[in-house]
């Protein structure tokens, strides 16, 4: 049956019907603006999974609650018209962030370094959409400190009262002002997994959340005074890092996701010590897509996993500084001994696939 998710009472009926005739071991979604929408028949018909409460904290990304405590995150304050932008940017100070309350993949994340700027922002992270979703099931615009230090995710599974990071992925960011996430590594032997900053800052985020069984994402910046949470999410994160964790550590976040959703315990024992990385192709010019090689002989590599376009000849894309993840071109996943042996594979895939780029035709 099709049922509109951003209906959520059809959505409720709409699995109470399933339900009333096929046994139900869990509910999920891939999608983390709907992850919020699953928890309501999780919680009705008492399956395992993720409460309401923590889930709707992680998708408003106001995460001013996590000062009340103790926990060490990034100032974000919400803003309801353009004046009100400028004015908590003022109180915030440049640079700021300007990003929609709930839109995943960084959709509409612009920094601005000024006024004109705050309110150019704004406007885009009213009416910017992510692959067609109009409805983010989340409202809201905030304005967010800058902070200066690398992104890393945490990929934590909780459950009886404790957590394990499984992984720790670094984020690869492109130009300002956008925060498009151009790629990340996964190192089996990455020395942050037992950092005890990271282990501290993660382990006040599940306490905060409240979640005592699930995947989580935890987003953070090494700062100078130590971890600052940027976000969190009561699901897996995207972007294909499930796929780098599985191919660097062994261990598949997925199942793991599906195992605590029916009850039961997961295999958490990595069987690898490897790396892994993505990198994903945007556009140096806005135009038609030119020619795409076939690129055989660099297929054939064992270290390639995969190489994806993701637009085809003809397609219309777009540049900076107006460019989304839905301008992606194409994406590569490579696998190495260590991180610097992925970077390099991940620049021999770049340096044979940038030329299409090159041959976009003018608007």
């Amino acid at each position: 049956m099709a049922i509109d998710p951003a209906d959520r009472e059809a959505a409720a009926a709409a699995v109470d019907q399933v339900a009333a005739h096929t046994p139900l071991a869990e509910v999920r979604t891939r999608m983390e603006d709907r992850v919020e929408l699953t928890t309501r028949p999780v919680t009705q018909l008492r399956l395992p999974g993720s409460c309401p409460l923590p889930s709707a904290v992680c998708r408003h990304k106001d995460h001013g609650r996590f000062g009340d405590h103790g926990v060490f995150h990034v100032r974000s304050v919400p803003a309801c018209d353009e004046d009100t932008a400028v004015e908590q940017a003022r109180r915030l100070g440049y640079p700021v962030v300007v990003k929609p309350g709930g839109r995943a993949g960084s959709a509409a994340t612009l920094r601005a370094d000024n006024d004109a700027e705050v309110r150019q922002a704004y406007r885009q992270a009213g009416w910017e959409t992510l692959f067609g979703l109009e409805d983010p099931g989340v409202v809201g615009v905030l304005i967010e400190e800058c902070l200066a230090g690398s992104a890393i995710g945490a990929e934590i599974v909780v459950l009886d009262g404790g957590f394990h990071i499984v992984a720790v992925t670094r984020a690869q960011l492109g130009p300002e002002p956008h925060h498009l996430k151009t790629g990340y590594t996964v190192d089996a032997r990455d020395p942050l997994l037992d950092a005890p900053e990271v282990t501290e800052a993660v382990d006040h985020a599940v306490r905060t959340l409240g979640i005592e069984r699930g995947v989580l994402h935890v987003e953070l910046r090494l700062t100078a005074p130590g971890p600052a949470l940027t976000e969190a999410d009561a699901s897996p994160d995207g972007d294909l890092v499930p796929l780098l964790v599985e191919l660097a550590t062994g261990i598949d976040l997925r199942a793991a996701t599906a195992a605590l959703a029916v009850g039961t315990r997961p295999d958490l024992a990595p069987t690898r010590r490897r790396a892994a990385a993505v990198q994903f192709l945007y556009p140096a010019a806005a135009g038609r897509l030119g020619p795409v090689p076939p690129l055989t002989a660099l297929r054939a590599r064992p270290w390639l996993e995969r190489l994806v376009w993701t637009r085809r000849t003809g397609e219309q894309v777009t540049a900076p500084p107006h460019t989304s993840i839905a301008d992606r071109l194409a994406h590569w996943v490579v696998t190495g001994d260590t991180t610097t042996e992925c970077r390099r594979h991940l620049a021999d895939v770049l340096s044979q696939v940038a030329d299409p780029v090159g041959r976009t035709t003018p608007h």
